[in-house]
């Protein structure tokens, strides 16, 4: 089954005042994503700089426009994208 990994680094540099008001939007985007079925998971950083997301059955492209409609998008210092293969 094919999965797309998304790393996002946020500037920490330029936290706006309303962060946590863009965190709440976030964590219902995801919720959403979840439901539809194509974000399998979702894990912080542990220095808390920004996530990892894991698509499935969508191509790059297509996690590309997602992770940009992400809230916390507009806050990116950058974002790799890593085609991965699950072996069983």
């Amino acid at each position: 089954m094919k999965r797309i990994q998304a790393i996002l680094s946020l500037d920490m540099d330029n936290i706006p005042a309303n962060f946590q008001e863009i965190l709440t939007h976030e964590k219902e985007v995801v919720a959403q994503w979840k439901e539809e079925g194509f974000l399998e998971h979702l894990f912080l950083r542990q220095n808390k700089n920004g996530a990892v997301l894991i698509f499935k059955d969508i191509d790059e492209e297509k996690a590309k426009e997602l992770m940009q409609k992400l809230p916390l998008y507009q806050l990116k210092k950058s974002v790799e994208y890593l085609n991965l293969i699950q072996q069983f």
